[in-house]
């Protein structure tokens, strides 16, 4: 017997369906012989379809020659998929894709011969407003618009169109909705009707608005309503699969459509923030189709054997990465993919769940639906039943395995168990948590409160909380997740033996975040239902005051306290992670500006974006959920990074706009954005202001130039300070550009270096030059911005009479001393004589008076590393460099510790300190050494 026979006999061995067909149609096995070692494709579905795309488009076609030939076409087409994939020859992707793009192609070929006849009856529909054709949009839902259609399966649509009106140029009339209802009748028709030669596609239609009960075709305007009004939330996970397949992607009205069509869908299915409610959605939802797979099961001996619907089945798997997709899908472009394979690659790329649990999950899925396909190739029957008969159970596990495997019953149950197990044991994980790591919900004892002796104020604010009509009118269930909460915070911070100060802070702190999530279940839910979450949540409470302002003014952020992938990857790959950052962020404004958002989304994208990199930046700093944390340059670090990052894309989002506005090339232009101060020392803080200038090359357009360019900066300043719905980004300080407040907003890249370099009559003062050392490009054109670091290194260059400039730098130590005075017997960390003013100041003289014989003072390389420079090539002592920098470093510290406790003013005792009065003696000396005066 030949290779090709013993194939042919394993494929009629496991499909009774095959082995009639192919008696009754002998012919098919050289057919099949030819087409063996094809990838079923595209061009081969086309191949396939040939005389029926013929005969569609053949005027006067009859209509029962086309359904005849459509459904031979689809036997040749399943017993090539069938015999490909029991011989192992194609993957379960080329199977799935295969009968999605064959249902795909077929339903264009049949809208094709039905507009051709309904329109020499009635005309076409037709849009006033863009004077074309109005179309038929088809919608595939479930398998199909996921390209994941199995080899018996039905298919989901959803018939659209655009507008209501008239049909025209035809002998008769007929209103849109007539028209299309029609169309939507006849093609049901051709794919789902029974004739002698079989069936096309069994058409379910139950997802359209309204189901049975509805309308066969919906306008665009009637679904947009429907949504708003009664669209429930079964409906957001069904239309996560949805694709337009019609009209066919190749044409002149797919894109048009397609835009259309997401502009109604999107904003139902995917939320603008994290949307944690759906976990207990998808958890109602999962039970209820239990309860009703219980009903059908009755049948067939219980629902272990319904490998879709039972334990650990396909639906399941669906489920888990149905749950992301709603999840994230608002915040994340990427899982908005329909796919359930790659789905799952991305959460494991995104460190959502771990790598061998996405395994497990995609082996599973990838056994599960090849032994789906065995099932229902058997009689070609929409079935998921695993067979009680003996017999068949030994078939299907030899059609498991493959024809040159010996593999038997026993094993084939074995991987089947071991696969629902996995399946089951992650989703229950997911959806079902186990009692002990939820929070009940039981009624507390009416005299719970928090003890008055370790929690005095949180006693006092808990008594107020009781008075509250807030809390008077919230439902039940949140009132009590809300004292359970607080219940196991105080549990947990006795049990810890915080101490009471810091506990009873901690307590309030926790007030302040749920009466600010209160009204939001899908945020209290986080905390009930994940208990990392909630000590995560105290940690952050305890070690910082700042943090929790920041967590209760955007609760969106709960979801970064549940687990710590985000944090470690900015610690340990932060280049990695910057550029993943922008990657998506640019993903984002892209998506909303191709969707016709508009701008008012645009800036809240980038607020959110800012709120969260900022947020998991203070988590690292605190090192909440890992080992270790962020020292306090590094946070810098990862601030200024961010800022950067916000102005790149903030200049990339803006500038297309300018360009149309003005006639110009949507090519970014030579512009670029300056930092100075904290950002281009790279020492940002939380909640740094920007000091920023504008600097562009002329392009020979003279005055024009400046116009574009200032318009463009008042654009950029808008976007970055704006308050919206997700709250704003940075104050923003224009005032260091040439001649200040008086100057232009924006400055051309040569008059600026004029400016600098004393040439004219404006130039610039000492105190400029001083800011000029901590300055750099943080955005823009890189053109532009290797100028301004040839300008900086050229200015910084300049030989200084070294009398004057101390004495200028000395009188202006003053003005900023008497601009910040100090009525306390406090140390102020940044302004007192010995402060951070001061080592900056130091740094500053000793770049501008030796940079002109010694260049690597000029790099932008903060204080700290300059100052060992200095020592190093002799300029001061080289031990007190090292004391100095140590001194910097730890005001930096103790600053940036002050900050995250919410101080207002940072300063502190110094008698209970000696390693800060050690500090400030060393900053006091380095000072006189310099300076040859003291400073009080």
């Amino acid at each position: 017997m030949s290779h090709f026979s013993k194939q042919i006999q394993f494929l009629t061995t496991h499909s009774s369906y095959a082995a009639r067909w192919l008696n009754a149609r002998p012919e098919w096995v050289n057919w099949l012989e030819l087409h063996a070692g094809q990838k079923v494709d595209p061009v081969g579905i086309q191949a396939l379809l040939g005389e029926c795309a013929v005969l569609a488009a053949s005027n006067g076609c009859d209509e029962a020659l086309l359904m005849s030939h459509l459904r031979l076409a689809r036997q040749k087409l399943m017993l090539w998929l069938a015999f490909r994939d029991l011989n192992g020859l194609a993957s379960l992707d080329e199977v799935m894709r295969g009968m999605s793009q064959f249902a795909q192609a077929v339903i264009a070929l049949c809208i094709d011969f039905i507009r051709a006849e309904q329109k020499s009856r009635f005309g076409l529909p037709w849009s006033v407003v863009r004077h074309s054709e109005i179309p038929l949009m088809v919608v595939g839902m479930g398998k199909l618009g996921g390209y994941e259609l199995n080899l018996s399966s039905d298919i989901d649509l959803i018939f659209l169109y655009e507008c209501d009106g008239q049909t025209q140029n035809g002998p008769h009339s007929l209103s849109h909705q007539e028209w299309f209802t029609r169309m939507g009748k006849r093609l049901i028709k051709l794919l789902a009707e029974h004739t002698e030669d079989g069936f096309v596609f069994r058409v379910d239609m139950r997802l359209r608005p309204n189901g049975d009960s509805g309308p066969l075709v919906c306008s665009l305007p009637m679904l947009e309503e429907y949504l708003m009004v009664q669209g429930r939330e079964w409906e957001r996970y069904a239309w996560i699969k949805g694709r337009l397949i019609a009209p066919a992607p190749n044409s002149a009205d797919f894109a048009y459509c397609e835009k259309q069509l997401d502009q109604l869908i999107r904003p139902f299915v995917y939320r603008r923030h994290l949307d944690y409610g759906v976990i207990a959605s998808i958890r109602d939802l999962h039970a209820q189709i239990q309860i009703e797979a219980e009903k059908k099961s009755s049948h067939h001996h219980g629902r272990s054997q319904d490998i879709k619907l039972g334990r650990g089945g396909i639906r399941e798997i669906e489920f888990l990465a149905q749950m992301f997709q709603l999840m994230r899908g608002g915040t994340d472009p990427r899982f908005r993919v329909r796919p359930t394979l790659e789905v799952l690659d991305l959460i494991a790329e995104r460190g959502l769940l771990p790598r061998d649990a996405v395994l497990a999950l995609k082996a599973a899925y990838v056994f599960l639906r090849r032994l789906e396909h065995r099932i229902q190739v058997w009689e070609d029957q929409q079935t998921h039943y695993l067979p009680e008969d003996a017999a068949a159970r030994m078939r299907l596990a030899n059609a498991m395995s493959g024809p040159n495997a010996t593999e038997g019953d026993s094993t084939f149950l074995q991987a089947l168990e071991q696969h629902q197990t996995a399946v089951a044991a992650l989703f229950e994980e997911a959806f079902v948590l186990e009692d002990k790591a939820r929070l009940e919900l039981a009624p507390l004892v009416a005299h719970w409160s928090p003890d008055p002796v370790l929690f005095p104020e949180g006693f006092k604010r808990w008594e107020l909380w009781l008075d509250s009509a807030r809390q008077k009118h919230l439902p039940e269930k949140s009132r009590l997740i809300i004292f359970n909460l607080l219940n196991k915070a105080t549990e947990y911070l006795q049990a810890n033996e915080v101490n009471s100060q810091a506990a009873d802070i901690t307590i309030l702190r926790l007030f302040d975040l749920l009466e600010s999530i209160s009204r939001r279940n899908a945020y209290l839910a986080i905390l009930a239902e994940y208990p990392k979450a909630l000590l995560n949540v105290l940690a952050l409470l305890k070690s910082s005051q700042w943090g929790a302002a920041y967590l209760s003014g955007h609760p969106y952020l709960l979801d970064y306290l549940l687990h710590s992938r985000a944090e470690q990857l900015l610690i340990d790959e932060p280049k990695r992670y910057w550029y993943e950052v922008k990657e998506n962020l640019d993903m984002r404004l892209d998506d909303a500006q191709s969707n016709g958002e508009g701008s008012e989304q645009s800036l809240d994208i980038l607020r959110v974006t800012h709120h969260t990199e900022t947020f998991i930046t203070l988590l690292a700093d605190l090192g909440i959920g890992i080992e270790r944390g962020l020292s306090v340059e590094q946070v810098s670090d990862h601030l200024s990074a961010l800022a950067d990052l916000i102005l790149q894309a903030t200049f990339e989002h803006v500038w297309p706009s300018v360009a149309q506005k003005f006639g110009l090339s949507s090519s970014l232009p030579p512009f670029a954005i300056i930092s100075y101060g904290k950002l281009g020392g790279k020492e940002l803080g939380y909640a740094s202001d920007l000091d920023l200038v504008f600097l562009y090359q002329s392009e020979g357009a003279g005055y024009a130039d400046q116009e574009i360019y200032a318009f463009l900066a008042k654009r950029m300043i808008h976007c970055l300070t704006a308050y919206t719905a997700a709250g704003t980004l940075f104050e923003i300080d224009t005032r260091l550009r040439p001649n200040g407040s008086a100057g232009f907003l924006v400055t051309n890249a040569d008059a600026f270096r004029k400016y600098q370099l004393r040439e004219g009559d404006n130039s610039a003062w000492v105190w400029e030059h001083q800011a000029l050392t901590r300055a750099r490009c943080s955005a823009g054109s890189p053109v532009v911005g290797a100028y301004f670091e040839k300008v900086r290194s050229e200015v910084l260059r300049q030989q200084r009479n070294q009398e004057i400039l101390r004495a200028e730098i000395v009188d202006m130590r003053m003005k900023v001393h008497a601009g910040h005075p100090n009525p306390t017997v406090q140390f102020d960390l940044k302004h007192d004589a010995g402060g951070m003013v001061d080592i900056e100041f130091i740094v500053q003289f000793l770049v501008l008076a030796f940079a002109h014989r010694h260049e690597q003072l000029v790099g932008n390389l903060g204080n700290i590393a300059l100052l060992r420079i200095a020592g190093n090539i002799g300029l001061i002592d080289e031990d007190l460099a090292i004391k100095v920098g140590d001194a910097y470093r730890l005001l930096r510290a103790r600053q940036h510790r002050l900050r995250l406790d919410g101080a207002e003013k940072i300063r502190v005792t110094l008698e209970s300190e000696p390693n800060l009065i050690q500090a400030r003696t060393s900053v006091l000396q380095l000072w006189r050494n310099v300076f040859k005066v003291p400073i009080d």
